[in-house]
């Protein structure tokens, strides 16, 4: 009998063991700036992280994310940050959310679409030239923020929304998926623990509605 339960439990062992082995994860590369590095946000609560966790409990798993921002980038730091990286393309999913530090600083929106276009060109090359595995992720409103209450708000929402027409129309041509959280970032009247500790960036708990706008693109996907 006590044989007999150490062949059982030895049993279920390896089947266990090889449940595990057969769960493929797909690998996911984040490009971006401070909303995607998640700044003064724990590891844990950048929205690609959130969102890696958000999938594994609807049965899709992705390796750790990877992700290329930094806080206070532009369109052509970015650029110049991917070309200094090590990248191991093709990547299952690869996700882009630039533009805010070009309205910040005062770009020019032509020369944001330049540089925007390139990016995303490449997003689409590190995919494999899978344009279903790439999204795109809007630009949020810092204008509602209370760091911004200051200044103009309205102006700050227009140039907001230009810029984020120009990523639209740029997704439209490549047909790329476009996932507009602007609307979700514009409601922290509504909600005011979703600010950070700085008063300008998003805190964890806005990362995770934005996740959930994010969700279908992956749950609607055909896996085989």
């Amino acid at each position: 009998m006590k044989k007999n339960r150490f062949y059982i439990l030895g049993l279920l062992l390896i089947y266990f063991t090889s449940c595990q082995k057969e769960i493929k994860r797909q690998s996911y590369l984040a490009l971006g700036d401070s909303y995607t590095i998640g700044e003064r946000v724990k590891e844990n609560q950048r929205w690609p992280m959130q969102l890696a966790d958000s999938l594994a409990q609807k049965s899709v798993f992705l390796e750790t994310p990877e992700i290329i921002a930094k806080t206070g980038w532009t369109t052509d730091e970015l650029k110049s940050g991917i070309d200094d990286s090590s990248l191991n393309y093709p990547y299952d999913w690869i996700s882009l959310l630039i533009g805010v530090n070009n309205q910040y600083r005062g770009r020019s929106i032509e020369e944001f679409r330049n540089e925007f276009e390139v990016l995303l060109s490449e997003a689409i090359t590190f995919s494999g030239n899978r344009r279903e595995r790439v999204f795109v992720v809007s630009i949020p409103d810092w204008g509602v923020m209370p760091f911004a209450k200051e200044r103009d708000q309205e102006q700050i929402a227009t140039e907001i929304d230009n810029f984020n027409q120009v990523i639209y129309e740029l997704c439209a041509i490549e047909e790329i998926e476009f996932i507009d959280i602007t609307p979700l970032s514009r409601k922290i009247d509504l909600h005011p623990d979703w600010v950070a500790e700085d008063s300008l960036h998003p805190s964890g708990k806005q990362y995770a509605a934005w996740v959930q706008e994010i969700l279908p693109f992956f749950l609607n996907q055909n896996y085989e």
